[in-house]
């Protein structure tokens, strides 16, 4: 056997060999190096996850930043990676201006105190309301009911009507005579109309339900024909009305899945109004 080939077969590893203590703790140390790395990354990938941005060692939870998306994304705001990053850097500018807020113990002025106080106040008084609906929730059925009341209230057609708006009985008796003889009620209504909102366009209230007037007004608006006017004058609160029907069609109510979400809305204000009047009258107050 030649040198070089003693050399070769001495310097083979044999696998049955144990091996030295030295490397074995080598080999258990860079294993250990190795999962000691393995577990930072994942730590550090794990914090991230948690945070939606660290500010000076400061975090900024990621749950933050969601719920701001869904406040959006229920206002119509798609979901996008655009939206996530512009809050993302408002949320950031925002702690770095908190954070130097703090640094100069704006927090500890009295005015900024009372602020904070009356913030304080809105957020609780709005997550109780919050709670309370949701434990009293508006179901389904309650907004059918008010659907079809409110059907029953508007009627089943619509109306193009006028009216002239004065202060005086007289005065109105003196137009109805002067329409009487075959003037112009969208004249007469420009000159002699009170109401702010109709008299320069001599008188046009355009299309509405009965129901949307007070009562004597729709009460004496839907026995008047087509093309007729009012041969008394019609008092309400705002003052004597002459009043001429244009036109009279059906009316459709809108379907209930379009306007179930106004209906849902008015129910939970009539709802959160009967619990401030019974928390008044329970409430001792000197």
């Amino acid at each position: 056997m030649s040198y070089h080939q003693h050399r070769a077969q001495s310097g083979r590893h044999n696998v049955w060999q144990q091996p030295s203590r030295a490397g074995f703790v080598l080999q258990n140390k860079r294993i250990f190096r190795a999962v000691m790395a393995m577990t930072s990354v994942f730590m550090a990938g794990f914090v991230f996850a948690q945070n939606a941005a660290i500010v000076n060692n400061k975090p900024i939870p990621k749950a933050k930043l969601d719920d701001i998306v869904l406040q959006l994304t229920a206002q119509g705001r798609p979901d996008t990676p655009e939206l996530r990053n512009a809050i993302r850097d408002s949320l950031i500018m925002q702690e770095i201006f908190l954070q130097e807020a703090e640094k100069t113990g704006v927090s500890q002025q009295t005015e900024v105190k009372r602020m904070l106080e009356n913030q304080r106040t809105e957020i609780l008084i709005t997550a109780y309301l919050r709670e309370h609906l949701k434990k009293n929730p508006i179901t389904d059925a309650d907004v059918k009911a008010e659907y079809d009341k409110l059907k029953l209230q508007q009627g089943d057609k619509e109306y193009k009507a006028r009216h002239i708006l004065v202060e005086k009985e007289e005065q109105a008796k003196q137009i109805i005579e002067q329409l009487k003889k075959g003037s112009n009620f969208a004249e007469i209504a420009k000159k002699e109309s009170k109401d702010p909102g109709s008299g320069s366009n001599g008188g046009d209230l355009d299309w509405n339900p009965a129901g949307t007037f007070v009562k004597p007004f729709s009460d004496a608006m839907v026995k008047l024909a087509k093309g007729k006017f009012t041969d008394t004058p019609v008092q309400t609160q705002f003052g004597w009305h002459v009043i001429q029907i244009d036109d009279i069609r059906e009316a459709a109510p809108p379907p209930l899945d379009q306007v179930k979400p106004q209906i849902t809305q008015e129910l939970e204000r009539r709802k959160v109004q009967k619990l401030q009047t019974d928390l008044r009258a329970k409430a001792k107050v000197q």
